[in-house]
């Protein structure tokens, strides 16, 4: 209960996330625990777990392998932009990492979920996060490639200037 306090008292701001990772790396026993609140998407503050765990992958991906089915079972659940954020952020890095080997029902969720927020996302990180990830599994599977490019193709005149930079680039290294 009391880590749980930790994280729901928890804030956006920088200091407070890496606080609670570094926790994480000193009580790794407290992951398990951390997982749980972030892939339940009923508990009120899943968002915040969710960006700690964000911080935990960016640093120390191998202390989140035994959670890549979860991982992936539960993607389709998140509504949350907060949440999508670094969980999309948690996906491109599962799908950069060399050492990291996921099973083909894992990568049909990610691409699944990740063309579903592409398309319904108006947040520019969520949709830039989604659209490198299905970019690097396109090498693998090429109906991605022709997919990305339909997508990014219709008119984003009204999107800020990261997304637009964003398609502009998965579009340039399609060709």
């Amino acid at each position: 209960m009391e880590f749980y306090n930790q994280i729901a008292t928890s804030s956006a701001h920088r200091k407070s996330r890496d606080d609670n990772k570094n926790f994480i790396f000193l009580h790794s026993e407290y992951l398990n625990e951390l997982t749980e609140i972030a892939f339940n998407t009923k508990d009120k503050n899943h968002h915040k777990a969710c960006w700690i765990l964000e911080l935990i992958c960016e640093e120390r991906m191998e202390l989140f392998i035994p959670f890549i089915d979860g991982f992936c079972g539960n993607l389709k659940n998140y509504k949350s932009d907060s949440a999508i954020r670094s969980i999309s952020k948690i996906g491109l890095f599962l799908v950069k990492n060399k050492n990291i080997h996921l099973s083909e029902n894992q990568e049909e969720k990610i691409i699944e979920t990740f063309l579903d927020w592409l398309i319904d996302s108006d947040k520019a990180a969520n949709a830039a996060y989604s659209m490198r990830t299905l970019f690097i599994l396109g090498k693998k599977y090429n109906w991605i490639n022709d997919e990305l490019k339909a997508l990014l193709s219709r008119d984003c005149s009204h999107q800020t200037a990261g997304y637009k930079f964003a398609v502009k680039d998965i579009l340039k290294q399609l060709k």
